[in-house]
């Protein structure tokens, strides 16, 4: 999608083609489409599409706030990073997926940033969604090539599972907690990945430990290809 294109549409204009080419209704949504809107329209557009009502504008305006953010001076990112913020905890899991990519965003240009930021979701441990935004923000393939965001990767699974068993079984089966637990379900395979020898070694104790929700999450990981991939190379 041209840059140029974006620039000749006012906002009415935008908004009707952007969900015209979204794709939703539907089992997928148009992520090429809104990789490239965060990517090229102005802070001011991506403010406002923010604040819409419609799904799939949010999320175009959500995972532009990663482009703002990387694009900002360092004194103006506190605010933006509130936003970012609360949109983890949006209704829509479409939503809490954009700002899962906007934080990848971040880790794109600054790697401690995302650090930064990831500590900041993980610090309370009953807040299932923002605990959900950390460990999908920063268990990203690409984003583990370095070593110390990959190690970071494997802390936050441990926090964000701890934080899960911590509750009763009621708690657990409420729909955040499970939000949470599916997100493990993946996240580990990711982080061992990046990290094998580590990884293994902690996700051998996550398999000894007799807690079903664990136990749930040990097996989801075991079906990843990448990591049968590792345990065949063993």
């Amino acid at each position: 999608m041209p840059e140029d294109l974006f620039a000749s549409m006012g906002y009415a204009e935008l908004t009707r083609f952007l969900a015209a080419h979204s794709g939703l209704p539907g089992p997928r949504a148009n992520l090429s489409l809104m990789k490239e809107a965060a990517a090229s329209l102005p802070d001011e557009t991506l403010a406002r599409l923010a604040t819409e009502n419609d799904e799939y504008l949010r999320c175009c305006g959500v995972r532009g706030l990663g482009e703002r953010i990387n694009r900002s001076p360092t004194k103006a990112r506190a605010l933006l990073i509130s936003q970012l913020t609360a949109e983890t905890h949006h209704d829509s899991w479409r939503v809490r997926e954009a700002a899962a990519m906007a934080g990848q965003r971040i880790g794109d240009a600054d790697p401690p940033q995302l650090r930064e930021l990831v500590r900041s979701w993980l610090s309370d441990p009953r807040d299932p969604l923002q605990l959900r935004a950390a460990i999908a923000t920063i268990c990203e393939p690409r984003l583990l090539a370095d070593k110390t965001t990959a190690a970071m990767a494997l802390d936050a699974c441990d926090v964000a599972g701890v934080a899960l068993v911590a509750n009763d079984q009621d708690t657990r089966r409420s729909h955040p907690w499970r939000v949470l637990r599916q997100a493990l379900g993946y996240c580990w395979s990711v982080a061992i990945a990046a990290e094998p020898e580590n990884g293994l070694q902690r996700f051998a104790e996550l398999e000894a430990n007799p807690d079903k929700d664990l136990a749930w999450i040990v097996r989801q990981n075991r079906t990843k290809r990448r990591f049968r991939a590792l345990r065949d190379s063993e």
